[in-house]
């Protein structure tokens, strides 16, 4: 891909950036990258914008790129485990308040969501447009979610680890530092029976 030490990288997709971009932009700063960004409003917004688009495969010289592992940046089940009942942290579900409520889940086999957690939808945190909310309406809405609970200790799971980073973006965005992902999310909480699973609007 021709990522080197210091090099920009910016991650689009067609989905707003929800998606594989910003998987991507987290895997590069996990990797230990942190010139990684996500396209605002993502291959939609730039083309309303009319800016310059060309077909054709892009190549890029080749670079050495060292990985650095961050293992600070996520949690394991395990640790879900024992933080979901913990008073200074926060376990927040990014899904749609009917999966999270165990209404309807169109992927995996078992509906609700892990105990303890709170509900707040990824899609909270764009405007209209599709585009992130201003840095300032993003701190105030993450301020009154999480009320003083700093970022570290906060941790977030969609169902399968992808669109909950868009709120760990988020964050970042609004200046409130970095918080935590649960990589394997709501589909690796599941595959145990042996793991509680709560239903309704409570978090359980």
């Amino acid at each position: 891909m021709g990522i080197g030490p210091g090099l920009q990288v910016v991650a689009y997709d067609d989905q707003g950036g929800s998606l594989a971009a910003v998987r991507l932009w987290w895997m590069l700063r996990w990797l230990g990258h942190e010139a990684a960004a996500v396209l605002d409003g993502g291959w939609k917004a730039w083309l309303n914008e009319d800016r310059p688009v060309r077909t054709g495969r892009e190549t890029r010289p080749l670079q050495t790129f060292i990985a650095r592992p961050g293992e600070e940046m996520y949690v394991t089940s395990d640790e879900i485990e024992k933080l979901r009942k913990s008073p200074d942290h926060r376990v927040i579900d990014v899904r749609a308040a009917e999966r999270y409520r165990g209404e309807v889940e169109p992927i995996d086999p078992v509906a609700g969501h892990i105990p303890g957690a709170l509900n707040a939808p990824y899609s909270n945190n764009l405007n209209d447009e599709g585009k992130f909310r201003t840095p300032q309406e993003l701190r105030e809405y993450y301020t009154k979610l999480l009320g003083d609970t700093p970022a570290e200790r906060v941790i977030f799971y969609c169902g399968s680890g992808v669109t909950s980073i868009h709120s760990l973006l988020a964050m970042h965005i609004a200046g409130m530092g970095e918080a935590r992902l649960y990589a394997g999310s709501w589909s690796e909480w599941i595959a145990s029976r042996q793991r509680p699973v709560a239903v309704g609007v409570e978090p359980g």
